[in-house]
């Protein structure tokens, strides 16, 4: 109900009254009241007028699981959101629900982070104004298949940061999103296996989005959506567009990452053509990365014309970071 009432009144910039939105949604003016006051103990800024009824003045940035999901048609990512004010990692919560047999299709996202979790081992704080959040998924995979749910992940965030903003958004093998050359986005898979089969992977995903300002240790490297825009925007509406695009582009690609697949991830990645440098087995690969193969990995040249194949690892990317 309250869901309701707040598209209601963010549809127009005038005043509604309780009676026109009793009349709407079919419940007493008694309910109406009740939604409204709920709403703004949900810190809603709402005036109310005698005679003329309710105006929305402001919504707070802050998650809401039931107004995401609000004309969220996905297949499997995002059935069932939940948002949390605080959690240590949203992909350890994950994980446990996981153990507990959470069926594929649960999203957590939360307002905190005080142990996010990144690549190698690093830590991804959770700074005022972010986007957290982990997507469980139970394919029929091989465990050396999950590479391509990562590229899926992060070829799916990076086409609805395009879609919602306008914004230039490239990826940076394998699971970094990236605007000029700062970071914006952070993926981390994390599986459970046996020895042939998957039995759940967790899909994590922090997103720079209203952040005004960074630690000064990453404030070089890192950007958000507000830093690039000028402007907060809603994190709510842009969530729906992520969870959307991820749902759609991960179904495709673990289904068969086809060629057209690779050609429209490849025509987004950052780090083809360019000069890279990667730790393979204690020796320094420096090339040229040339492209991305059907399993996902990245093919490098180096000067000699030897080619290699990186499926995992820290890529250093020329002009980038």
């Amino acid at each position: 109900m309250k869901t309701k009432i707040l598209k209601i009144l963010e549809s127009t910039n005038d005043y509604v009254s309780g009676e026109e939105l009793s009349k709407r949604l079919g419940v007493s003016r008694t309910a109406i009241w009740k939604n409204i006051n709920s709403l703004r103990d949900d810190g809603c800024m709402i005036s109310s007028v005698t005679n003329r009824g309710y105006r929305l003045e402001k919504i707070p940035d802050l998650l809401d699981g039931d107004i995401i999901s609000c004309g969220l048609d996905t297949s499997v990512i995002g059935k069932r959101i939940e948002i949390l004010k605080t959690v240590d990692s949203t992909n350890e919560e994950i994980k446990r629900r996981a153990a507990k047999g959470e069926p594929s299709g649960l999203i957590i996202a939360a307002e905190e982070q005080t142990k996010g979790k990144g690549r190698l081992g690093k830590s991804w704080d959770g700074h005022k104004g972010g986007l957290f959040f982990t997507a469980l998924i139970r394919p029929e995979l091989s465990p050396s298949e999950i590479s391509s749910i990562t590229l899926a992940a992060g070829y799916g965030v990076c086409l609805a940061i395009r879609e919602y903003t306008g914004l230039d958004a490239r990826i940076k093998w394998p699971n970094d999103i990236i605007i000029g050359n700062k970071k914006i986005v952070g993926i981390l898979t994390e599986i459970a296996a046996q020895a042939d089969m998957l039995d759940y992977a967790a899909i994590g995903i922090g997103i720079n989005v209203n952040n005004r300002s960074f630690p000064e240790e990453i404030n070089s490297r890192a950007a958000s959506l507000y830093t690039e825009l000028g402007k907060e925007i809603n994190r709510n509406d842009f969530f729906r567009c992520v969870i959307s695009r991820l749902d759609k582009v991960i179904s495709s690609f673990i289904v068969s990452m086809s060629i057209d697949d690779i050609t429209s991830f490849t025509g987004l990645c950052a780090t083809i053509g360019r000069r890279v440098s990667v730790q393979r087995g204690g020796r320094l690969i420096e090339g040229k990365a040339t492209r991305i193969d059907p399993l996902g990995e990245l093919i490098i040249v180096d000067d000699s014309g030897n080619e290699y194949t990186i499926n995992s690892g820290e890529v250093t990317v020329q002009g980038i970071y």
